[in-house]
């Protein structure tokens, strides 16, 4: 792994995860120990030799440990930069939702993570509330519980509102960016009271200013 030789804790951070791809691994084992073939599906784009690469990488570094029943993992130290990776995932949010995904790859597992940034923290004002989300290869359940947001695999027993659609469109429906017509206009099918999305409080940063001249 290449070094910035620079003593300074960003780019001695770089050094462990800023080559390409391995702030993915991460993501997809923040979700908790996955194998080798499983990183490669939630991976669209990676090649297999650089995956092995990378993950040798970061279990050399510490961040990645593989277990003997032949899973990786994030190590205790590795679990760390699951804050990193949401602010960073906060900070992109307007690029995100100004770019529409035309024909990036999108699993719905990755929902998981968008929630977690949009809904953040626990608000008591929330109400409970079960949203089922139709997007990319199975559904997803969001559910709202003692003021925190949560999401996982799956549908939902009895939601109290079904979205399904583009991964853009219903993103930006759950994160308060597109009302409930424009997010019907964009191809978003809404069954029950899409009003409701706004009690969760979703909270993201504005977009960013256009640059000005002088």
């Amino acid at each position: 792994m290449k070094s910035y030789g620079q003593y300074c804790a960003i780019a001695r951070g770089l050094d462990v995860v800023g080559e390409r791809w391995s702030f993915l691994i991460v993501r997809e084992l923040l979700g908790g120990p996955r194998r080798y073939g499983e990183l490669a599906r939630g991976l669209p784009g990676v090649a297999t030799n650089l995956l092995a690469r990378r993950l040798r990488d970061l279990v050399g570094a510490g961040v990645v440990e593989r277990r003997k029943n032949g899973r990786y993992a994030l190590t205790r130290w590795g679990e760390g930069l699951r804050e990193p990776l949401y602010a960073l995932a906060r900070w992109s949010a307007p690029v995100v939702m100004a770019k529409p995904a035309g024909g990036d790859a999108f699993r719905s597992e990755w929902l998981v993570h968008p929630v977690a940034v949009i809904f953040g923290g626990v608000d008591e004002r929330r109400p409970a509330l079960t949203v089922e989300v139709q997007i990319g290869d199975e559904p997803m359940t969001i559910e709202s519980r003692g003021g925190r947001v949560t999401s996982r695999p799956g549908h939902a027993s009895s939601p109290d509102l079904v979205l399904a659609g583009p991964p853009d469109a219903v993103l930006g429906a759950l994160a308060g960016r597109l009302g409930i017509r424009a997010a019907a206009m964009s191809g978003v099918s809404i069954s029950g009271d899409a009003r409701l999305l706004a009690r969760l409080r979703p909270s993201l940063p504005g977009p960013p200013r256009a640059p000005t001249g002088g």
